[in-house]
């Protein structure tokens, strides 16, 4: 029986020369649970001492519904003047274009002052990836292209990619740009599948662009199955987590690392020992017929 390639240690983002590893971590939650500097400072540490040097945070990220904008990145900015070193360490990436309370904001003038403030709070000269974190229908992409590139050229951002993009925004977007997208960011898990079948994942193999997935495990539904097609999909996950001696959650992050767009799973837990635990799923072999065993239970039909 045919077996998948394993993921390498290492891979390119996009068709830069920025290496990553083929697994993030996030910091959504970061800025909860009043956990301070030090807090943080281990949760960095945890990361990139298990081999993620790939951190993915955001402008929203804290943000309760009132106040709190730019809290983690705020927080990590701590982390980052406290131990200047660690930032040579990590391929650092953020995101922004939503605005509260307005839903989203990629005029020019909005996503000079978004990337100018991320910087600010980070404590960094240089963004390593820039996402626009959800569509601004209202812009035109032609616009964003020319202030993109701008922050490109002037060395503030190295690398651009986008979040949430439908294939015609990403292609319409990239279109326009000179420095060209090396990232797109869906919701990809065992439970959420349509990039697998929609032709996202083929349109970001076509041009280049590293794949990566938020909400790996179902934002939890995966740990607690309760809809049987929920059940369903846990224990075809589990046929390969028990074979091999691994968590279901490792054997979630590997099943979307197995797929050949080189998809980087983003782990969202703020517990160092879960944090390193995901790079388990580097070393976690999948079948052919154990991978589409997985699919065809979150479809809930055979394929044709």
């Amino acid at each position: 029986m045919s077996e998948l390639q394993l993921p390498p240690a290492f891979r390119p983002l996009g068709k830069s020369d920025i290496a990553v590893s083929p697994i993030a971590w996030g910091m959504w939650r970061l800025a909860e649970d009043g956990r301070g500097a030090a807090g943080a400072a281990k949760l960095v540490h945890a990361a990139l001492d298990a081999g993620i040097n790939f951190l993915d945070t955001a402008d929203i990220y804290g943000f309760d519904g009132a106040g709190g904008f730019g809290d983690a990145e705020a927080l990590l900015g701590e982390v980052l003047a406290a131990e200047p070193a660690l930032r040579e360490r990590m391929v650092l990436a953020t995101k922004g274009g939503i605005l509260p309370p307005l839903p989203y904001d990629q005029s020019a003038e909005y996503l000079r002052k978004a990337i100018e403030d991320s910087l600010t709070r980070l404590k960094v000269d240089v963004i390593d990836l820039w996402q626009i974190h959800r569509p601004d229908i209202l812009a035109h992409p032609q616009e964003m292209a020319r202030v993109l590139d701008d922050v490109v050229a002037s060395g503030k951002v190295r690398k651009l990619g986008v979040s949430n993009f439908t294939m015609p925004q990403l292609a319409a977007l990239n279109h326009f740009l000179g420095e060209k997208l090396v990232t797109t960011q869906p919701e990809i898990s065992p439970l959420r599948i349509d990039c697998f079948e929609n032709g996202e994942l083929d349109q970001a193999m076509m041009l280049g662009l590293t794949p990566m997935a938020w909400s790996p495990l179902g934002g939890g539904r995966l740990a607690a199955p309760e809809s049987a097609r929920d059940i369903a999909v846990a224990e075809a996950l589990d046929v390969v987590a028990q074979a091999q001696g691994v968590s279901r959650t490792v054997a979630a992050y590997s099943w979307l690392m197995a797929h050949p767009a080189g998809i980087i799973p983003i782990i969202g837990s703020q517990k160092a020992e879960r944090i390193a635990e995901g790079t388990q799923a580097l070393t976690v072999q999948w079948t052919r017929q154990d991978w589409y065993a997985v699919l065809v239970a979150a479809r809930g039909e055979r394929l044709p």
